[in-house]
């Protein structure tokens, strides 16, 4: 099964509101679930004890972890969640550093999510750097640990067509069994299972490679995608399918709850806080 991390903003809540009358919804329908955990902050002098600290918890269990490396130069193309390391050369460092706290038991790694889908902001030099940064970020973390599964960024269903996606992750690694084991889709956003199943199937299949399988992150998709394309902690959605490496589906590995439902996308709070009012409507 998959870990749960006991350290978590929706933990945070749940245990300082015990008299809260939100408090049972969240905290059984969002909290006692397994979630992704964020390395979203360029702090290589402790990168790598937190991220022992998660796979080791993750091990001590028999649990699979699931680590999200946020960092990359020029996330968000400058929007809600700019930021990252300062530039490649850091950023290749970073990673370093975050591989070394990837201990021997299995792990899932969601690499950078929007990396290669939001990579039209960057001209086309920047944007090869880019990829070769990414191949590399994941031949690391699998030298680090033969046992990690390496996930690249493939988009949703609802953006790039997937021969231009596949295309874009060939150049970043992602056909390649030394740095990948498939790709990703959906993180953060609210597509429908069996549109994100299509989509995935198809960019794999554009993709090449062998054995690669894709995973999803299901945490806010349960009513599907918002009518007037809105992404940021729009109204009317709720929780999706429970995070499970049994999907029952080929060539899909996992539904993931990467991002964490009642965190902001950066309108109802700041990116990644936790807004116990989203929450509460999703967990409804």
């Amino acid at each position: 099964g998959l870990y749960r991390h006991p350290e978590s903003r929706v933990l945070d809540w749940v245990r300082a509101h015990p008299g809260d009358p939100r408090r049972a919804v969240i905290e059984s329908r969002i909290a006692d679930r397994p979630a992704a955990v964020w390395f979203a902050d360029y702090t290589p002098d402790t990168v790598t004890a937190r991220v022992r600290a998660v796979t080791s918890g993750g091990a001590a269990q028999g649990r699979v972890p699931v680590l999200v490396p946020y960092a990359i130069p020029d996330r968000d193309c400058g929007g809600h969640s700019q930021g990252g390391a300062p530039d490649l050369d850091a950023y290749d460092g970073w990673i370093d550093r975050f591989a070394a706290g990837l201990g021997g038991g299995e792990v899932i790694v969601v690499l950078e999510p929007d990396s290669v889908a939001q990579a039209e902001c960057l001209s086309a030099g920047a944007r090869a750097d880019r990829f070769a940064s990414l191949a590399r970020a994941g031949r690391v973390i699998k030298q680090a640990n033969p046992r990690a599964r390496v996930y690249f960024d493939a988009g949703h269903s609802g953006w790039n067509a997937p021969a231009r996606q596949a295309a874009w992750l060939r150049e970043a690694g992602a056909a390649s069994s030394a740095s990948s084991d498939g790709v990703f889709s959906n993180v953060s956003n609210f597509h429908s299972t069996a549109d994100e199943i299509a989509h995935n199937r198809r960019v794999l299949d554009a993709l090449g490679g062998t054995g690669l399988g894709a995973v999803i992150d299901t945490s806010r998709n349960g009513a599907g995608a918002p009518a007037d394309g809105e992404w940021c902690d729009p109204a009317g959605h709720k929780l999706g399918r429970a995070p499970t490496l049994d999907t029952g589906e080929a060539r899909i590995d996992a539904y993931l709850w990467v991002k964490l439902p009642g965190e902001s996308d950066g309108c109802k709070g700041a990116p990644g806080t936790f807004t116990p009012s989203y929450a509460y409507d999703l967990a409804r």
